[in-house]
């Protein structure tokens, strides 16, 4: 049986029956898995949606199906969670793809990159145009099946020692960034830094690096970035709609029952919607809260946002000519985007502008 509302049509029930109680699988074997996350505990929002999965499987499965969901570095390394999936060391992970760049470049497109997609779009290239068919033929040469798990929204551009004024304050700034941005940061002047989110407070503190990004307003209150750095960026071009992703060992789905993988299914679409929700309606307080503490705001320099631009369409150039799994996926993913771009051009930006320029 599969969820009401996640793979076949309901009929509406009659206006005075009660309300229907959640469909579950009421038979099947009893399954025990472990999630290994690349988050830290302590981020209610993002390894939290890892949690939010696994209560919908075990909801859904009637209690027969568990995920033990378990913090970065308890049973792997957090940028390990690949390697732990392929080889089947657990069966499953959630992580941010762009982390293993380094493995093809092709993985960040399952995340983001740079000047790329923001999440409602990223959203809609992955489920209904042919974003999840290629980048399931690209982790099937890992033994991975993935879903699409969170999205963090658009994000801000990061923490400072020092207001960033123009381009030539980039030059030589070492900042922790997460994945793919990073290449790009040193293409303009930066050092990036890739470093887990459990370190980046001392790693500000100690002055091993000059700066940081990591996800917005909420969560870099909870890491308590603010205390260590006191000038927050925006936009964070790098991560327009950085999409979070569940990674399934393909030996250990492929044991599952036709209903257990509908649940996999299911959980994870539900996941998703829900941490894009949480990072919307906690982020307004956050930076409001922010700001009232003394951080102070600075939007970064056109110059550097032109640079970064030029940079990032010349290597992308570049990887599609040397890497044939980038060349593939990007060319769907560049006419996806530059006609997502042009339609939102009208329709969100032209009702956003307005709203915000509006006294509320």
């Amino acid at each position: 049986m599969l969820l009401s509302g996640c793979g076949k049509k309901e009929e509406a029930a009659p206006q005075t029956a009660a309300p229907a109680a959640p469909a579950v699988v009421t038979g099947g074997e009893t399954i025990r898995w472990r999630l290994a996350s690349s988050f830290p505990k302590s981020l209610d929002t993002i390894y939290g949606a890892a949690e939010t999965f696994a209560a919908k499987v075990k909801e859904l499965s009637g209690g027969k199906f568990e995920i033990s969901i378990h913090p970065g570095g308890e049973l792997v390394p957090p940028f390990g969670v690949l390697d732990a999936v392929q080889q089947g060391t657990v069966e499953c992970a959630h992580t941010a793809p762009y982390y293993f760049f380094g493995k093809d470049e092709s993985f960040a497109m399952d995340c983001t990159i740079p000047f790329g997609l923001n999440s409602r779009q990223t959203t809609a290239w992955m489920f209904q145009g042919n974003g999840l068919k290629l980048l399931r033929e690209l982790y099937a040469q890992y033994n991975i099946v993935n879903f699409p798990m969170g999205n963090t929204g658009a994000q801000m551009g990061g923490w400072y020692r020092k207001e960033i004024k123009s381009l030539a304050d980039m030059n030589g700034l070492k900042m922790r960034i997460g994945g793919f941005g990073g290449r790009i940061l040193a293409g303009i002047g930066g050092v990036p830094q890739n470093i887990p989110a459990g370190e980046i407070y001392q790693s500000l503190e100690k002055g091993t690096i000059d700066a940081t990004e990591w996800i917005g307003p909420y969560d870099d209150q909870k890491l308590g970035i603010n205390k260590v750095a006191g000038y927050y960026a925006y936009p964070a071009w790098w991560e327009g709609g950085p999409q979070l992703t569940l990674y399934v060992s393909d030996k250990a789905y492929n044991s599952l029952s036709s209903e257990y993988k509908a649940i996999i299914e299911c959980a994870s679409a539900f996941a998703h919607v829900d941490m894009q929700a949480k990072y919307d309606a906690r982020n307004p307080t956050a930076l409001k809260e922010l700001v009232a503490g003394g951080t102070k705001l600075f939007r970064l320099p056109k110059d550097v946002m032109d640079a970064a631009f030029k940079f990032s369409q010349q290597h992308y150039a570049e990887l599609s000519e040397k890497n044939p799994n980038w060349r593939k996926i990007y060319a769907d993913y560049e006419v996806f985007r530059r006609d997502q771009h042009q339609w939102f051009r009208f329709a969100e930006a032209g009702f956003d502008s307005y709203m915000q320029a509006q006294k509320l």
